[in-house]
């Protein structure tokens, strides 16, 4: 069983887009390391919604270590529960409860490495290796006890105790 949550943030989307799958990467070329000289490729990232949606996991994160009084980052072995909001398709049935599985609600990996690298970015864990156990669950707005009413997610992180 976790200890206490020791950070949990909200990272609401500013847009009414859903968060992004961190996806594939394209060839931009090749550079010429200074220190080793070698030469490798440059591989940037595809969507361009990633750095905006990693930007604001980012900023909760630190306002979460804020709010918890958390003044360096979390170590040792972690656990992460995530509820992803996503948008309901227009076409989806409004009385019912349906479940985001379409290619649009994006592969709930892809959403947790863009979320991951967003938490990292804000020096919120030591480094996202650390993190052993995810829950994650992607949910239309109100459809989830934990949904928002907007896209963004719901981000939980728990210290785990040393195996007995």
């Amino acid at each position: 069983m976790p200890s206490p949550s020791n950070a949990t943030y909200a990272s609401p989307s500013s847009s009414t887009e859903d968060p992004p799958p961190q996806g594939s990467k394209k060839y931009a070329g090749h550079r010429r390391n200074a220190a080793s000289g070698r030469i490798s490729a440059v591989l940037v990232e595809q969507s361009k919604r990633v750095k905006p949606w990693r930007s604001l996991v980012t900023q909760a994160a630190m306002n979460a270590m804020l709010d918890h009084r958390l003044i360096t980052p979390l170590d040792g072995p972690l656990e992460a529960e995530i509820v992803f909001t996503v948008l309901k398709p227009a076409s989806a049935p409004k009385r019912k409860r349906t479940w985001p599985t379409t290619r649009h609600s994006g592969d709930v990996d892809k959403l947790i490495r863009s979320t991951f690298d967003g938490i990292a970015d804000a020096q919120a864990v030591a480094d996202d290796s650390r993190i052993i156990r995810v829950t994650a669950t992607k949910a239309f707005p109100s459809e989830h006890p934990e949904a928002l009413t907007t896209p963004g997610a719901v981000i939980r992180l728990y210290t785990l105790a040393a195996p007995q």
